[in-house]
């Protein structure tokens, strides 16, 4: 079983991890199979690059904000003292965040951009996240998350998600995990007002859902909201853009449910690309 070394954090045993390799290599297979090439995203996000996101409007509790040690608790600890100074005199922000989903700097790698043909690229990245609570493998402070982005056209974006919910639940069943598709209630980019309406009547993002209500998965149309905030322009007009995540940890833990333990996991995984 995963250790957890705080809430939210955990490391995943031997066992385990053989089982999230496995999963992630299938992960890869299918963003490859939507033609999408393979990049690595970055660990750190601009804070400034966020807030013209809307990330801070829609989800401030999110956030966890990345600092530094102040040179007077530099000073104090390297003296072996037992703490820091309190309050103010500790830490200085450094004007980054901990990315919450792999996307965000794939989005920020393209701004500016005039595309002549789509972007289709694909990461996996360590995501991190303040919830309100933690549960085992279904809700961490900080997991993986697999993505597989499309930037071009508005109908690139609606074939790129309807391949994506072909090959996921393809995979989920040939997994034997049972899941169900269904719109989210949780648009990371929409805020309040008419987007909000919006989305009610033309939902963005629909999730993969297991038995016991974890969300493993999920295909986001993101409209072209990045498109014009960011400067991304396919044509003569903003680009659309859409992704596939998946969220590997809950993938380990959907499959441990269905199998109860992970070499059994692994083996129908294996029988079931064989």
């Amino acid at each position: 079983m995963p250790a957890f070394v705080a809430p939210g954090i955990t490391v995943l045993e031997s066992e385990e991890v053989a089982l999230f390799d496995a999963l992630e290599a299938r992960f890869q297979e299918i963003a490859v199979t939507l033609g999408a090439r393979p990049v690595a995203g970055p660990a750190l996000l601009p804070v400034e690059d966020l807030a013209r996101l809307d990330f801070f409007r829609n989800f401030p509790h999110l956030a966890l904000p990345v600092a530094t040690l102040t040179d007077e608790a530099r000073g104090v600890l390297a003296r072996g003292e037992a703490t820091a100074p309190s309050g103010g005199h500790t830490l200085a922000p450094t004007g980054n965040c901990l990315p919450t989903a792999t996307c965000y700097g794939l989005l920020l790698s393209l701004g500016g951009r005039r595309l002549g043909t789509p972007e289709v690229i694909t990461s996996i990245g360590r995501c991190f996240r303040n919830e309100d609570h933690y549960d085992g493998l279904r809700r961490l402070r900080s997991f993986h998350m697999r993505e597989a982005l499309y930037v071009g056209t508005r109908e690139g974006v609606v074939d790129h998600l309807t391949r994506s919910t072909e090959l996921v639940l393809d995979l989920a069943d040939r997994l034997g995990i049972k899941v169900r598709h269904e719109p989210a209630t949780d648009p990371f980019y929409l805020g309040s007002g008419s987007r909000a309406l919006l989305n009610q009547m033309d939902p963005v993002k629909f999730e993969f859902v297991s038995e016991d209500g974890t969300a493993i998965a999920s295909v986001n149309r993101h409209r072209n909201f990045f498109g014009e905030r960011l400067g991304i322009s396919f044509g003569d007009e903003a680009a659309y853009s859409g992704c596939l995540a998946f969220g590997v940890e809950r993938w380990v833990h959907a499959a441990l449910q269905v199998y109860g333990d992970p070499q059994r996991a692994l083996a129908a995984l294996n029988e079931s690309v064989a």
